[in-house]
């Protein structure tokens, strides 16, 4: 059963892009005010990442048989988000290198505050890989999720999987709870991808005005 053009997730973004680019390109005031559109439907995605990703790696760990796929599959997931977050980092130095946002703005760099920049400089400075290391481990679960801090999530994972891997038909029915739980946050991924419409024409009508 063919699913109508209309009817379409995929065209009723795009028209809605559309829709949003010419509202904020001719009607500015308007644009500027549809910006809590496109943040809301942000918020949202943000709000659903972390459990996502929780139910997806603890199902995905303790459902295998195999102990030594699980470690396979649990460093490969650490692995895969380390070189997501090393080429989204390379793509950023790029765009900023050549879109250079900022650029013909008249700053007097004796208005900048020195001290500021010190400490800023101070931190990049005791950024390494231990301090990265140190990072993902949370002070707190709570915290982790709270905080939406992905890696620290994604090892909390990783580590609840393995665990629960090793418990065998012990762990069966907390493992049924968490895919049960699981296919209840997808639904909600569908009801919130239901807003992508709307949450684009919001952010094209603003950034475009």
């Amino acid at each position: 059963m063919k699913t109508s053009l209309f009817k379409s997730l995929y065209f009723q973004v795009l028209t809605a892009i559309a829709i949003g680019i010419l509202l904020g390109h001719f009607y500015p005031e308007i644009g500027e005010q549809m910006k809590p559109l496109g943040d809301g439907f942000v918020k949202l995605i943000k709000m659903i990442i972390a459990p996502v990703i929780f139910c997806t790696v603890v199902t995905g760990i303790a459902g295998m048989e195999s102990m030594k796929a699980v470690g396979r599959t649990g460093a490969v997931a650490l692995l895969y988000f380390e070189i997501v977050s090393t080429i989204a980092l390379i793509i950023g130095l790029i765009i900023v290198n050549v879109v250079q946002p900022g650029a013909g703005m008249n700053v007097d760099p004796a208005t900048l505050d020195a001290k500021a920049v010190a400490v800023y400089a101070d931190q990049a400075k005791d950024q390494g890989i231990v301090a990265f290391i140190m990072d993902v481990i949370p002070a707190s679960v709570i915290g982790a999720f709270a905080s939406g801090n992905i890696l620290q999530v994604l090892l909390f994972a990783v580590l609840f999987g393995f665990a629960l891997h090793r418990l065998g038909s012990k762990g069966q029915l907390i493992f049924n709870v968490i895919e049960s739980f699981s296919q209840v946050i997808f639904g909600i991924i569908n009801m919130i991808m239901r807003l992508a419409p709307i949450g684009a024409f919001g952010a094209m009508a603003f950034y475009h005005r």
